[in-house]
């Protein structure tokens, strides 16, 4: 994939990254009496569903490295061994790019977890710890920097964010070129105004989502 055409190296000023820093402490501040007692009941439906952990940690890369993004846990407590004794389930893991439907690893609850996005709720503690931002670029690992070509110091310019801007136009429906696109074009057109614009057509675009994981 040849992503050259669509990269122009963007560095965020200071006054821009203060900005947009604030505007996430103070919505994420906002949602907070709402979010953590949601959070709270999940975890505990988590742990009563199977009795293992509540909360999963993933890998990602980011503006300031690498750190563990926190996930309410959707998958089975052995999802790696499933993994390893199901060479076809690998092979299409691979070749979705991480992603791919009707996963057997995912537990009844973690498909309604996914279904609604509340697994990613966690993630607030990422924003509050400057880690993430509510929106921005999708969260990678450093395995997937390979899919980002000479875009990668781009997506490195920014925080990776709870939502943004692919999410909103199109979710799991697009290949993953067109994830890379749509991330890129988000950086390069960034505002406040855009941000709170992915947001509010964030919620409808969770609740009433037809595509499934």
């Amino acid at each position: 994939m040849n992503v050259a055409l669509f990269y122009v190296p963007v560095r965020t000023p200071n006054l821009r990254g203060a900005a947009k820093r604030l505007f996430d402490v103070l919505l994420t501040l906002c949602a907070a009496p709402l979010v953590l007692p949601l959070v709270g009941l999940l975890a505990v439906l988590v742990k009563l569903h199977d009795g293992g952990p509540c909360f999963h940690r993933r890998r990602v890369v980011g503006l300031q490295g690498e750190f563990d993004a926190f996930k309410l846990r959707t998958m089975r407590v052995d999802a790696d061994r499933l993994l390893e004794e199901n060479p076809q389930l690998k092979k299409r893991l691979e070749g979705s790019c991480y992603k791919i439907v009707d996963d057997a690893r995912i537990t009844p609850l973690g498909k309604w977890l996914r279904r609604f996005s509340v697994d990613e709720l966690p993630q607030f503690f990422n924003v509050l710890r400057g880690e993430m931002s509510l929106v921005g670029p999708r969260m990678i690992t450093r395995d997937e920097l390979v899919f980002y070509g000479d875009a990668k110091d781009l997506i490195f310019s920014v925080k990776p964010g709870i939502t943004g801007y692919w999410q909103v136009h199109g979710r799991h429906t697009l290949s993953y070129e067109e994830k890379v696109r749509m991330d890129i074009h988000y950086i390069q057109n960034r505002s406040l105004l855009t941000d709170l614009v992915l947001l509010l057509r964030s919620v409808p675009k969770v609740l009433f989502r037809k595509e499934r994981f």
